[in-house]
């Protein structure tokens, strides 16, 4: 599959059909990074898959039962503005029985190779500075750290 990244246990592959075991592994999943927001639901990751500015990334692993278990996921959201294409990955989450294997390496290489092969000019994130893992990792693949206020307006 075009954009896919491998290792020896996981995949990386955009989703384009939400199931069961999608809206499942998502509710097993938010929590892990944001005890305010609510998982999505089965309408809300089909909005998703089928936005043309969001692509939703997951990456999977083979279980026990010799099943694909959905381990981490991101959404990659590409964009048109005055000055150019741009890219931003958000919400990117590695369930913890799985961290410290590549998996969120493996998501954001993936997201990277898609906004590059798009022909967005920048990719932007954000995150807290208590994640110092994920710090880590961002700086390792290349992105560096910006002196600029993050605003947020809640409606």
């Amino acid at each position: 599959m075009d954009g896919e990244a491998r290792d020896v246990t996981f995949v990386v592959r955009e989703v384009v059909e939400v199931d069961d075991r999608l809206v499942s592994a998502m509710a097993r999943l938010i929590p892990q990074l944001s005890s305010s927001s609510p998982p999505p639901d089965a309408a809300a990751l089909a909005a998703m898959v089928a936005s043309e500015a969001s692509i939703l990334l997951v990456a999977e692993d083979a279980d026990v039962d010799g099943e694909q278990a959905i381990v981490g996921t991101m959404t990659l959201a590409i964009f048109r503005i005055p000055t150019g294409l741009r890219a931003w990955i958000e919400d990117v989450v590695v369930d913890g029985s799985a961290r410290g294997r590549g998996v969120g390496e493996a998501l954001n290489r993936v997201a990277i190779d898609r906004a590059r092969a798009a022909g967005a000019t920048t990719v932007d994130l954000t995150s807290r500075p208590s994640r110092e893992a994920a710090n880590r990792l961002y700086r390792r693949l290349g992105f560096e750290q910006r002196t600029t206020n993050v605003y947020r307006l809640d409606l």
